[in-house]
């Protein structure tokens, strides 16, 4: 991010309904999922980053807003290109949110397996506490990580499992395990 943002949020369109994206002068402090309408969108972004005007995207907020609607319409981007603003995020989530940063589009993995990445598979609930709380979906694609056995698990974010399955299958999505689709 240039450090000369001052911030601000804004909504934009994709193909999975009205999302929003506030940033700062180190990144995006936030990405929010659409809700059922839009003006219920505004007014949990409005809420959420309460200092923060709505107003034009800076460069940086654009080029997230362009590259998240691209992935959103099956474009297989990482989106690890998007800085991110960590502050507020415990050290622990931090790096959970950076080993799900780097689950390629089409592909998942489990909350085991990434407990089992930071070093200790007794982690996996926390990451599910993690993931509950991300902040950054989809640029943090929570959506990619199941439950053991491949089982869905939860999503959080507005659409429960419905958004979780639609953003898999937008992405062609299939378990590490298995080159076969997950649908």
């Amino acid at each position: 991010m240039n450090p000369e943002s001052s911030g601000g949020f804004a909504l934009f369109d994709t193909t999975i309904g009205h999302c929003g994206i506030a940033w700062g002068p180190r990144g995006i402090v936030g990405v929010r999922l659409p809700e059922a309408q839009e003006e219920t969108t505004r007014s949990r972004m409005q809420r959420r980053f309460a200092p923060l005007p709505e107003c034009e995207p800076s460069p940086e907020a654009r080029h997230a807003i362009d590259s998240i609607g691209a992935l959103l319409e099956g474009r297989p981007l990482d989106l690890l290109d998007i800085a991110l603003d960590y502050e507020g995020v415990s050290e622990l989530h931090r790096r959970i949110y950076e080993i799900a940063r780097r689950i390629p589009p089409g592909r998942t993995r489990t909350y085991g397996d990434i407990a089992s990445e930071l070093g200790d598979k007794g982690l996996a609930r926390a990451v599910g506490q993690a993931l509950g709380l991300n902040p950054f979906a989809p640029v943090v694609p929570c959506h990619r990580i199941l439950a053991a056995g491949g089982k869905w698990g939860g999503f959080s974010a507005p659409g429960g499992m419905d958004a979780k399955l639609r953003m898999l299958a937008i992405e062609g999505a299939r378990p590490d395990s298995d080159t076969a689709p997950l649908f």
